[in-house]
């Protein structure tokens, strides 16, 4: 059964004003980057000293609703990140804990200087003592050994998603929408179960879809009416799978020659990685058969 899904339409400052201290789990958000996007209002076309203030309001208000132990992930592009990491760190006194570089396959085209790739997120704790659920972001190991937590290993602060490209189903009308696999990751990292997590910028509502299906408590906050109906349409589809993968979770360890431990593995597997990617369970099956059908042609594989 789904968590509550609350989506607030206003502007985000006014609204988390009006609500209460140390209320919140996770804030995990994209704002305006103000590079002059579309967003059906001014809200990205600013100067900079008035972005900066903005910034520093919204983050102040994000920062009072956090409980000690939550966390604060925020999008951002290289012309203000380094504003932000001050605004953070050193007047509203979070601890730093990640940087992280979201690393994507198509962007911005340029013929002078180089086309960018790469968008930032910063991770920024309230105190020392946060959620952190590593088992449940592991990627595979790259081989099999009995010393190896077959578990998995730590994803790195450098990550590989598509964008979200105009030609997919998931594809909603929004300049900036994000890949659903990059809020995965973070909000099954820093909440649990029941968790309220807070977006600010709900935009697409892609944020919202995933505590929805990992059944946190979601709270999105949209200036843009137009965008509050695409997230409840959103909201209302069936589930078949987020809209995107680290490819990294389809991979199939090397040296799985033992038959029993293969066959215990693969199962784990997909219920270790691929819980919320149903769609790529034949994927990773059929590079299993790949892999280990030749040599063992008379063992089952799973």
């Amino acid at each position: 059964m789904d968590k509550e899904i609350k989506i607030i339409h206003g502007d985000c400052i006014d609204i988390m004003k009006n609500m209460e201290n140390n209320t919140i789990d996770l804030v995990v958000t994209d704002p305006p980057y103000n590079l002059s996007k579309d967003y059906g209002n001014d809200s990205d076309d600013r100067t900079r000293a008035d972005y900066l203030n903005f910034s520093s309001e919204w983050l102040s208000e994000a920062t009072r609703l956090l409980k000690p132990t939550g966390t604060l992930y925020v999008f951002m592009g290289v012309r203000y990140i380094s504003y932000i990491y001050k605004i953070l760190e050193c007047d509203l006194g979070l601890l730093f804990n990640s940087w992280i570089t979201w690393n994507y396959t198509q962007g911005i085209g340029k013929t002078k200087g180089f086309s960018p790739r790469h968008d930032d997120i910063l991770m920024f704790t309230k105190s020392s003592q946060f959620t952190f659920n590593l088992d449940d972001i592991r990627i595979p190991q790259k081989y099999y050994r009995s010393i190896n937590n077959m578990r998995g290993a730590n994803p790195g602060n450098v990550w590989e998603f598509s964008h979200v490209h105009y030609c997919q189903n998931n594809r909603q009308n929004h300049p900036t929408q994000k890949p659903e696999a990059l809020f995965e990751r973070m909000i099954l990292a820093s909440s649990n179960i029941g968790d309220v997590v807070l977006d600010p910028f709900c935009g697409s509502g892609t944020s919202m879809r995933v505590c929805q299906q990992t059944k946190r408590n979601g709270i999105g906050i949209e200036l843009n009416y137009e965008y509050i109906n695409i997230v409840n349409q959103r909201l209302a589809q069936p589930f078949s799978g987020f809209d995107s993968i680290d490819e990294r979770m389809i991979r199939v360890p090397n040296d799985l020659n033992d038959e029993k431990i293969r066959r215990e593995y693969i199962n784990n597997h997909i219920e270790w990685f691929l819980k919320y990617h149903p769609e790529t369970t034949k994927k990773f099956l059929d590079s299993v058969k790949d892999k280990y059908s030749t040599k063992y042609m008379q063992q089952k594989l799973f």
